[in-house]
């Protein structure tokens, strides 16, 4: 039976297109080469089923596949019969591979950049290559598809007009307490990555900052032990201790109330004791009103209080 030729934008090689073909079901289909440039594809986030046909066809059709792990980018173009060039691209080689990557480009190939999983470039390395690509004339093409941003945006029950993606926080607890006391101002729904080994410390300290708000857990999203746990903060973190940990997190949390502009007390104790502990009274004070919503004087009169209290244990000690 005569394989089906499946059409995308460019021409095809002038060695031939022997190998740019792939499987879909049990059919082979071939691949032309697309233009040349760099393709940003989307890859799947969890299930392999997820992959776009237009992402299957450019996979095929380049000259190149750039990765962050071949290992994990193999699992893909062998579930689809792929036979392409792999070649590593991450945090650690890209500075010695981009050169690489942007000879090939300027020799006219076609290039794709892929992450383990979802859309190139959120939360992943990609942007030095992406704007210096473009700033050398080549053509750089969205292949869009799977997110877990947007995923798990969708299945979290919270408001999407306006939404933060922050990504990772800190690893260091006084850094994570400050960026989310900081997140804590944003008047959208805050879309976080998170490890499980630190998920519980988490949603310990977003229930302390950030109150009742509601949020949703989404963990191994599309994969076969996808988990959404909807709830407000305090109750996810009341809960915490029993949450599976394994697997990967994101973390939806809904916008604050309209009323809701005031730090609680105990936060902005938390905040003040953080500030207190590298600094002056002084620029103590002046990060916590900007960031708490509560009144200077109220502010200054607690942190005369704190400094005393935490001199005074350092004069026991």
């Amino acid at each position: 039976m005569r394989a089906k030729t499946t059409t995308v934008h460019g021409t095809e090689s002038e060695s031939g297109t022997a190998n740019r073909t792939f499987s879909v079901a049990g059919h082979l289909l071939r691949a032309p080469r697309p233009a040349a440039g760099l393709y940003l594809v989307a890859t799947p986030i969890g299930n392999l089923g997820d992959v776009t046909l237009r992402a299957l066809e450019t996979l095929a059709g380049v000259d190149m596949i750039a990765c962050e792990d071949t290992r994990i980018t193999r699992r893909l173009t062998e579930r689809y019969a792929i036979a392409a060039e792999l070649s590593p691209y991450h945090e650690h080689n890209a500075e010695a591979a981009r050169p690489k990557i942007l000879a090939r480009l300027a020799q006219g190939a076609a290039i794709a950049l892929v992450s383990d999983a979802g859309t190139p470039l959120i939360s992943d390395p990609g942007f030095k290559l992406v704007r210096e690509a473009s700033a050398g004339g080549h053509a750089v093409i969205a292949v869009p598809g799977a997110s877990s941003v947007l995923a798990a945006l969708s299945v979290a029950a919270l408001p999407t007009d306006r939404f933060f993606f922050e990504g990772f926080l800190p690893p260091k607890e006084s850094g994570r307490r400050a960026r989310l006391t900081e997140l804590a101002r944003i008047e959208a729904t805050l879309v976080l990555f998170e490890s499980g080994s630190r998920i519980q410390d988490t949603l310990a300290a977003l229930a302390e900052i950030m109150g009742e708000r509601d949020a949703a857990i989404c963990r191994e999203l599309t994969k076969l032990h996808e988990e959404i746990t909807r709830a407000p903060l305090a109750a996810l973190a009341r809960r915490a201790a029993e949450l599976e940990t394994r697997g990967e997190f994101v973390v939806v949390i809904g916008p604050p109330a309209a009323h809701a502009h005031a730090m609680t007390t105990d936060a902005l104790d938390a905040l003040l004791r953080d500030e207190l502990a590298r600094g002056s009274v002084k620029d103590a004070v002046a990060h916590a009103v900007e960031l708490s919503g509560r009144p200077r004087r109220e502010i200054y009169a607690r942190a005369l209080e704190l400094d005393r209290q935490i001199r005074g244990s350092d004069d026991e000690a």
